[in-house]
């Protein structure tokens, strides 16, 4: 079975801190380009950062900017979300996407368009809250 396992979410409370993890089983993220999305109670499931296969190129949404971190450890078969500075509005469930991008493309961003990735993991719940 090929899938992403996402994990590291939590409570916190504002200006805390989280790091969430994406792992996957099966297969090797190395030539996969990563997307971190989420999802609030009554929203669309938002795009928040990217990352490509390479790990040079990153980026973020404007709400997150500055406050949040992309990187990969492909020795570890795993991309991190690194949160600081949460606030409530960043209360939603965070889930991991995996879009093949090797070779050529590897530094090539993937982007907010759901198509772009193969796999999906199930979320993890994150909930800032005093």
């Amino acid at each position: 079975q090929l899938h992403l396992v996402e994990s590291g979410g939590g409570l916190v409370q504002p200006g805390g801190s989280l790091r969430l993890s994406c792992g996957a089983s099966g297969f090797t993220l190395d030539y996969y380009g990563i997307g971190w999305f989420r999802q609030a109670p009554g929203k669309e499931r938002e795009g928040v950062s990217y990352i490509s296969s390479s790990g040079y190129s990153t980026n973020y949404a404007n709400s997150v900017k500055g406050r949040f971190t992309i990187s990969r450890d492909n020795a570890k078969n795993t991309v991190y979300l690194q949160m600081n500075s949460l606030k409530p509005e960043d209360t939603a469930i965070y889930y991991c996407a995996a879009g093949y991008y090797s070779g050529s493309y590897s530094n090539i961003l993937p982007g907010p368009r759901w198509d772009e990735y193969e796999y999906w993991g199930q979320g993890t719940q994150v909930t800032v809250s005093s």
